[in-house]
């Protein structure tokens, strides 16, 4: 199991389910609880958050490894990694949380990592549920009821089911199962 020093959920689920559009319904009610989320995301494609013209782009287009760009309202840490790199590791990449200004870490990606995760299954899109070959999914958010007969591998039951389109029901489960387990 991968270690935080800060409580940590993974959403996992097949690319299109809506992983990102749950997050961004979740973040809101849970920082009105007064609970500061910082969120991993893995991706396979190739991405930039800087652009020609920028002086960030042109330092890190001159040979910089690391370019940290600080203003009063946000930070940016720009690392590039050689091209013949490993994906990256979910350990790895949470060193680069500032754990201080957060109290929990939402993961979004990393499907094969081993900590907790939700999964989130949508009837329409056909594919096959995780849960079954992955012992840390810990609950399934679906937009239909699960089949009584689906089993888990190893406790005879499904997992908790939430409703995928009842974001609060799942901030709930979040605090009663993620939140209070790691604070007692």
């Amino acid at each position: 199991m991968i270690k935080s020093p800060l409580p940590l959920l993974g959403f996992a689920a097949y690319s299109g389910t809506g992983k990102t559009t749950l997050l961004c319904q979740l973040i809101p009610l849970l920082n009105a609880q007064g609970i500061r989320v910082a969120v991993v995301k893995h991706t396979h494609h190739d991405f930039d958050i800087d652009h020609p013209g920028k002086d960030s782009y042109e330092l890190r287009e001159s040979g910089a490894s690391n370019v940290v760009i600080a203003s009063r309202k946000r930070t940016a840490i720009i690392i590039e990694h050689p091209d013949n790199q490993t994906e990256p590791s979910l350990e790895n990449t949470l060193k680069q949380v500032n754990i201080e200004s957060c109290d929990l870490i939402l993961v979004e990606g990393f499907k094969l990592a081993d900590f907790p995760k939700i999964e989130l299954h949508r009837k329409a899109l056909n594919k096959p549920y995780l849960y079954p070959t992955d012992k840390n999914i810990i609950a399934i958010a679906l937009d239909h009821t699960l089949a009584e007969n689906k089993k888990s591998h190893d406790s005879n039951q499904a997992p908790t089911q939430l409703g995928l389109n009842q974001p609060h029901t799942i901030v709930e489960f979040i605090i009663n199962n993620t939140l209070q387990r790691a604070s007692s």
